[in-house]
């Protein structure tokens, strides 16, 4: 009975370094590619900081306060600013599907000895490593403008956005599964990112809201996100924390089971 354990014991150890050796392979690669793109990196961080610093001067120097009064506008906005760098880094993310597939990498990667369910794991934790890059560097902004950072604060920041990443990412992909042209990809995905920034409440309070927008708003995976932020970095939100963080996980579980099933689907040319 011992070395049957121990037999099972090993064959699963073998099992599980055998695939997260295969999903390792794939995030390098993918990390790879984007360490290439400096500018990139540089250009997708530069539009929040941009947003940041001219909407949340420009709105904050008109008297707009947020919900708390000891919270100035730019302090406020910050954890949207943060949630808009990962939504657009990771929705646009799946552009590379398209790039993948027009240098025929994806049809040698599909003909591999790997199920697309890893394919779909590997690339998707790729986008998740750029975006944790990203907003990396934003946090040492948000650390100028006044944002106090403790142990919990941080680890709970990190959790978001690997979360909302996550989520969006495997949107993104799925939406470039199903498309072969880069225009129109971007084009449709520019219908996507944008309803779900302005929709997450990252410019405003989501208190008193019209009956309408709230409906809207209440379907947008972000909003959870940013309301999970600002209660992480800033002790406000319009719910708790561990509200926002059980409803964004569900977001997650639906957005990367849609984008397995895409992946299943999905032509190699």
């Amino acid at each position: 009975m011992p070395s049957t354990i121990n037999d099972i014991y090993r064959n699963v150890q073998a099992h599980l370094e055998r695939l997260f050796g295969k999903i390792y392979a794939i995030w390098i690669r993918e990390f790879k590619v984007f360490l290439r793109e400096r500018s990139r990196l540089v250009a997708s961080t530069f539009t929040p900081l941009l947003w940041l610093f001219v909407v949340g001067s420009g709105i904050g120097s008109n008297n707009i306060h947020s919900i708390d009064a000891n919270i100035d506008y730019q302090r406020f906005i910050f954890p949207g600013i943060v949630s808009m760098s990962v939504i657009f880094t990771s929705v646009f993310y799946g552009s590379y599907i398209i790039w993948d597939r027009k240098f025929d990498f994806l049809k040698s990667v599909m003909v591999a000895p790997v199920s697309r369910g890893i394919v779909f794991a590997g690339k998707t934790f790729g986008g998740m490593t750029n975006s944790l890059v990203q907003v990396s560097i934003l946090l040492i902004v948000g650390g100028i403008i006044g944002i106090h950072f403790t142990t919990l604060s941080l680890l709970q920041t990190v959790v978001v956005v690997l979360l909302l990443s996550f989520s969006l990412t495997s949107l993104g992909l799925t939406l470039g599964s199903y498309m072969h042209s880069l225009e129109g990809f971007q084009m449709i995905v520019s219908f996507v990112v944008f309803p779900i920034f302005f929709l997450s409440g990252a410019l405003f309070s989501l208190d008193n809201l019209p009956s309408w927008l709230s409906t809207l708003i209440m379907i947008d995976p972000a909003t959870y996100a940013v309301d999970a932020l600002r209660n992480a970095m800033l002790g406000i939100g319009s719910k708790p924390f561990e509200v926002d963080i059980s409803i964004l996980i569900a977001f997650t579980a639906g957005l990367g089971a849609l984008g397995v099933f895409s992946f299943g689907r999905m032509k190699a040319i």
